[in-house]
This record gives C-alpha cells, structure tokens and sequence, in this order.
C-alpha cells in the first residue's frame, strides 16, 4: 500500500559481544544507532521488563530505504526461550556466507543456492549464495509462522492491506511496496508459541493514518497491544505509535513515517556509543558477586 514501508525486526539477545560480532563480522552489517535506557519502553520495545536495556539499530544502510535489525539487550537477562514463530530473515550475500564458514560456523545446505546460519541469540537466517548486491537492500524477507492460513491472509493482506505477491498452499509472500522486504508466511501445524524471544516487525505509514488503522484493527476484532501513543526520545524526534497482534499474537509495531524518518537518522557515533557500552557492562561480574545468576527468559 502506498506511503507504508517494512521497517524492523526487533530481536532480544543475551549475549552482546557475541551477538554485535556476529552482525558485524559474520552478516557485515554495519551499526546505525545505538542508545542506553535506565528504565523498560512504554511501547514494551526490551519486552516485558523494565530493567536498564539497550537498543542497537544494525543492519546493510540507513534505515530510510533498508529493512534492518533492532537488537535490544537487557541487562539482567542472559538467554531467552525460542519458539516456533521465527521461520528466519533471507539475505543475498555470497560474501557473509564465506565469512560463516571461514569462521568454523554451523552452515546447514538447504538446496537451491540457500544455506542456514544461526545467530548466537539462536536467531535463523537464509543466506543465498549469490553477490550482495550494492545497489539495494540485500535483506530480502522475513518469515513468521501462521497456524490459520485463511485467517492470517484476511488479516495481513486484506486488513492490513500488503500486497500478495504470491501464494502457495503454506506460504504466502505479502510486501507492501517495490524493494522493500517480504514478509512471508509458513503454514505450520499446531499452535504458533512465541516464548520468551518473540520478536517484533515494525513498518511505518503516514502519521495521520495510524489512528484510523488502529480504529480499522479494532472494529474488525482485532488485537491492539499498544494504543495510540506518543514515544520521546530525548534530544530527538517524537514518534506516534500503535503496537498490533496478528491472529497468532505476532506483535506487529507501525510508526508514524514522520517523526521515524528524524528519528532513524544514523548516528556516526554510534559504534563507539556501543563499544563503550559493551565495555562498562559489568552486569555479569555483579550478578557474581552477588552469588546469582541472570535470568533466563
């Protein structure tokens, strides 16, 4: 749909340093954000909890016309539970590939060109065996399960109004404009379980939409986490928004395009910002001293 874009997926890690390392060195994806709260999102973008967190936007160029990851850390959290919600993210990139098996990784064949590798969050992705191309977004999909196939469709195709670019009958590939990432849906038996890793996508939409959306979500029985509101950041853009749930319980985030835009600018600073803060992380020493361990999720 015109005017709507696919902008995130947000994952929980445990592990920082090895997850910034395998994003960096492994996938090549470069930092474009990084910020350290003292206290849990409003909208519950760290998840339920509401302990000092970090937020790092990571992906192949600024977010203003590429899908990236949102990797958020909190603090007293060392793993989190996965579920069978995750079907992975396909990136075209013969050169992570290479750096993955160079590196001794795990590197599982799926056929036609296509091989899996996994984050050390436990996190999927497809990598095609293809250059990475320069001149776009070599993030091409995401992949969520669905349990209601009939279902899923009216919510995401006709609700939400993505367009359906083709459908099988236990996929269906949905996006909402031309080179931007897919979302696909896989058919799956059995109930969707999100567990404690459940992630989150986020897209965004003209800022005087998202009220009527929410209305729209509402009126055809739909689940809306997060009502209308309005995010600060200090020292930074506003940003209006309403957090949805798909018929699964997928957590769906739409933004106001607006203030997002001003708001994803990247930051130059950034990779020292989290160095830094990787660096003064002395949770791990503290929980030991204290004779505990992090939570496991």
């Amino acid at each position: 749909m015109s005017g709507r874009r696919a902008l995130h997926w947000v994952f929980k890690i445990g592990n920082r340093a090895e997850s910034i390392n395998f994003y960096k060195n492994i996938l090549g994806m470069t930092v474009l954000r990084h910020e350290e709260f003292e206290k849990g999102c409003e909208a519950a973008c760290n998840g339920p909890y509401d302990g000092k967190w970090s937020k790092t936007m990571i992906g192949y160029g600024k977010e203003d016309d590429h899908f990236v990851l949102e990797l958020t850390y909190n603090y007293n959290i060392s793993n989190y539970a996965i579920g069978n919600d995750f079907q992975g993210i396909t990136i075209q990139s013969q050169e992570a590939l290479a750096r993955a098996r160079t590196a001794s990784l795990p590197v599982g064949d799926l056929g036609e060109g296509r091989f899996a590798v996994t984050s050390p969050g436990g996190y999927k992705f497809i990598l095609l065996d293809k250059p990475q191309p320069t001149e776009r977004d070599p993030v091409l999909s995401v992949g969520i399960s669905v349990s209601d196939f009939m279902k899923s469709g009216e919510f995401w195709r006709d609700l939400l109004q993505m367009n359906c670019l083709r459908e099988t009958g236990d996929q269906m590939n949905l996006f909402f404009g031309p080179d931007q990432c897919h979302l696909i849906l896989h058919k799956i038996e059995g109930k969707v379980d999100h567990a404690k890793a459940a992630g989150r996508i986020a897209f965004s939409l003209p800022g005087n939409e998202l009220k009527s959306l929410e209305e729209k979500v509402k009126n055809a029985g739909g689940t809306i986490l997060t009502p209308y509101i309005t995010l600060d950041t200090p020292g930074k853009a506003q940003v209006q928004v309403v957090i949805l749930a798909d018929p699964d319980g997928q957590e769906i985030c739409f933004v106001g395009d607006e203030g997002f835009r001003d708001l994803s600018q990247m930051d130059l600073n950034s990779d020292t910002l989290l160095e830094n803060a990787i660096e003064e992380d002395k949770s791990d020493e503290w929980f030991k001293r204290k004779g505990r361990n992090k939570m496991t999720a």
